[in-house]
C-alpha cells in the first residue's frame, strides 16, 4: 500500500490508484469543490408587474411589460392593452393571460407571489417577428402611415373615391350594406373601426369591412358572391383569419335583411352580451 504524496505526511493511501490519504484529501476537497464543481448561478431580478406584484425573472431572459415598454418608449401601462388589442392577450380577472397567438409569439404566462395575479412575459424572440413590431408602431403612433403628407393626402382621396355613402357617426363606406352594418353596431352603442389593417402577415396587406374593439372582433360583409375574382379573394382572406386564429363574423345579403335578428346571436358567440 502506498503512502500519501502530501509534503510531511506519512499515512497511507486507502485506495489503489490513489495519491491522497482520507485526511490530506479531505482537507483538499472543499477548496475544489467551490472551484470546479459549484455551479455559476444568475441572480435573480425583481421585476414589478402593472399590479405592483413582485415576481421573479432571470436578467436578460425575459421581456418585462416595464421592459417592453422601455424598449419602445411607451408607458408601461399602454403595453398590455395594445398587447391585448394585437390580440396577444385577454384581460383576467387578475391580471393579463397570454393568448394561443401570444404564446405562438413566445408569450410565457406566470403567476404573481401575492394575491395569485396573472401577467406575462416575452421571448426576446418576439422584437424580431416584423408584424409585432409594424403593429406596435401603429397602434402606438396612432398613425397607419409614416407617408409624407402630400402621399397620404392623395390615398384618401383616392380612397373616399369608392367610399361614396356616409354613415351616422361619418364613416364613409363603399356600400349601402355597409351603411346598414355600420349604424347597426353605432346605434348598438358599440366602437368599431372600418377598413382596419390585419395584424398578420400577408403577400399583400389585408383589411377588414369592420373591426370591434370589445372581443377583438372583425366583420366581413361578402357582397359580389357571383364574381370568380372577388371570390378567390374572400377565401384568402378567410384563410388569414383562421390561420392566424381571429374572430371573424362572416354576413351575406341574407344576414343584410334583418341585422336585429342576426347580430345580436353571433355577437354573444364571442362574448358581447351588453349590447343596447
Amino acid at each position: 500500500m502506498s503512502l500519501c504524496t502530501t509534503p510531511g505526511c506519512d499515512q497511507s493511501v486507502a485506495k489503489s490508484g490513489y495519491t491522497l490519504c482520507y485526511t490530506c484529501w479531505k482537507a483538499k476537497r472543499p477548496v475544489e469543490k467551490a472551484t470546479i464543481d459549484k455551479p455559476i448561478i444568475e441572480k435573480p431580478v425583481l421585476q414589478k408587474t402593472v399590479k405592483g406584484e413582485t415576481s421573479l425573472e432571470t436578467s436578460g431572459n425575459l421581456l418585462s411589460t416595464t421592459r417592453l415598454g422601455e424598449h419602445f418608449g411607451l408607458s408601461r401601462l399602454k403595453v398590455n392593452p395594445i398587447l391585448a388589442e394585437l390580440g396577444l392577450l385577454d384581460k383576467a380577472e387578475k391580471g393579463w393571460v397570454a393568448t394561443p397567438r401570444g404564446l405562438a409569439l413566445g408569450a410565457q404566462q406566470k403567476d404573481g407571489q401575492r394575491g395569485g395575479t396573472q401577467y406575462v412575459v416575452w421571448s426576446p424572440e418576439v422584437l424580431d417577428n416584423r408584424i409585432f413590431l409594424q403593429a406596435v408602431k401603429v397602434l402606438a403612433e396612432g398613425n397607419s402611415s409614416a407617408e409624407a403628407p402630400e402621399k397620404t393626402s392623395n390615398f384618401r382621396e383616392k380612397f373616399q373615391e369608392g367610399a361614396k355613402y356616409r354613415t351616422n357617426d361619418g364613416h364613409w363606406v363603399r356600400s349601402k350594406a355597409e351603411v346598414l352594418i355600420d349604424n347597426w353596431l353605432y346605434f348598438a352603442g358599440l366602437a368599431h373601426a372600418y377598413e382596419r389593417k390585419l395584424p398578420v402577415e400577408a403577400e399583400k396587406d389585408a383589411y377588414c369591412d369592420f373591426y370591434i374593439p370589445q372581443g377583438r372582433i372583425y366583420i366581413e360583409y361578402w357582397g359580389y358572391e357571383n364574381e370568380a375574382k372577388y371570390l378567390a379573394r374572400k377565401e384568402e382572406k378567410r384563410a388569414l383569419y383562421k390561420a392566424n386564429e381571429l374572430r371573424l363574423i362572416e354576413l351575406t345579403d341574407q344576414h343584410i335583411q334583418n341585422l336585429d335578428d342576426h347580430l345580436p346571436t353571433l355577437l354573444r358567440k364571442f362574448g358581447i352580451c351588453n349590447i343596447d
